[in-house]
């Protein structure tokens, strides 16, 4: 019979927290691709469009901008929408960095007897 200690309780807590973590930053990222993708299209159909203002979608409003200023403000939605993929991105690798080191551990311990698989 496996006895858990304190140290492996936390290990296993350590483990489902980031595991809870891991899952919000990928939906958060998902989101973000999505929004990444939508204003891509957006700049697509600001190109084709003949009039000189545009609604342009901030927060739950709609406003009329400029064509000019609706690209400007897209470009710059789509860098902020990039930069937080990217630093999404590092923090899924540093949970499933962490997450990997404790399950070495665990499985080390508790070989069958535990399941820390997705």
């Amino acid at each position: 019979m496996l006895t858990v200690t304190w140290e492996d309780q936390e290990r296993i807590n350590k483990f489902s927290r980031l595991h809870a973590a891991l899952a919000d930053v990928e939906e958060e990222m998902q989101v973000r691709r999505t929004e990444r993708e939508e204003l891509e299209d957006l700049g697509l159909e600001i190109e084709l469009l003949d009039d000189d203002t545009v609604l342009y979608r901030i927060g739950e409003a709609y406003i009329h901008m400029a064509r000019e200023e609706a690209t400007a403000q897209m470009e710059l939605d789509t860098e902020r929408a990039n930069a937080d993929i990217a630093r999404l991105k590092a923090s899924v690798e540093d949970c499933e960095a962490q997450m990997k080191e404790l399950k070495v551990a665990l499985y080390a311990k508790f070989g069958s007897n535990i399941n820390l698989e997705r």
